[in-house]
């Protein structure tokens, strides 16, 4: 079992920077991708943005140009730099990531969630 598990979230003022990291622990795993994704209150969970293991990245329009996804293979953490953000950004941000165990075995795991909360 992939765990994975989130930390950097809190309370920021509006046009504030938050930077997420997300650590995958275990054995015998080889990762393809990592993503993003946030859930506000009510809502349906969405994505945020993804990195593949060769480095293509995708985001949400809503936060294009404010938002940076990366990542570090070799100590298997995807990162969220959050910057320039807004109360509609407030929301639990979740870390996915999805690949093959040692025994060719899919694996599509999630983090416990972060709170990232923007308010003045």
């Amino acid at each position: 079992q992939v765990q994975l598990v989130e930390s950097g979230g809190g309370l920021v003022q509006p046009g504030g920077s938050l930077r997420l990291s997300c650590a995958a622990s275990g054995s015998g795993f080889s990762i393809d991708a990592m993503g993003w994704y946030r859930q506000a209150p009510g809502k349906q969970r969405e994505l945020v943005a993804i990195i593949t293991s060769g480095g293509t990245t995708n985001y949400a329009d809503a936060v294009k140009g404010r938002f940076t996804i990366s990542r570090d293979n070799a100590k298997n953490t995807a990162y969220l730099q959050m910057n320039g953000l807004k109360p509609e950004d407030t929301a639990v941000y979740y870390c996915n990531a999805r690949g093959w165990s040692s025994t060719r075995v899919s694996f599509n795991s999630w983090g416990q969630g972060t709170q990232v909360t923007v308010s003045s």
